[in-house]
């Protein structure tokens, strides 16, 4: 097992990025990180910066105008680097499916960029902290 690899599984560091959601999922994130959920005892740490993330949480379908913000996001982050789509939104659209301004789902986005991406998926509308506990910590012990 490769060191990157290694550090992931142990204590992710992740970077939490909005495509153009109505929040829902962005509270229910920063729920996880308060002391009834304390996503901490799992190692796993929210950081200001995508050059020190190990994985990006993704919430929102993506807007025509946060596609470039987050391919460059993306870029930033060393690699390996699991994305998580969090919400309905992130994972196929939702309620947004249909809408102009919606250029599609994150893992579309981000495998144009990288076809070798791992994409891990966290429904709901918006998901529990516990959903999102509980898809962050299974899918860093299948890597």
């Amino acid at each position: 097992m490769s060191w990157n690899i290694w550090a992931l599984k142990k204590s992710p560091w992740v970077f939490h990025v909005n495509t153009g959601a109505c929040n829902n999922c962005d509270i229910e994130i920063v729920n996880c990180l308060t002391p009834k959920f304390d996503v901490e005892r799992f190692g796993i740490k929210l950081v200001g910066s995508p050059r020190h993330a190990d994985a990006l949480l993704v919430t929102g379908a993506v807007t025509a105008q946060a596609r470039p913000r987050l391919e460059e996001v993306y870029r930033q982050t060393p690699k390996p680097c699991v994305v998580f789509a969090i919400g309905a939104c992130a994972c196929d659209r939702g309620i947004f499916h249909n809408s102009y301004h919606v250029v599609g789902p994150v893992d579309k986005i981000i495998k144009a960029i990288d076809p070798d991406a791992i994409i891990a998926y966290v429904p709901g509308c918006p998901p529990k902290p516990e959903a999102i506990i509980s898809g962050v910590v299974k899918a860093l012990a299948v890597l």
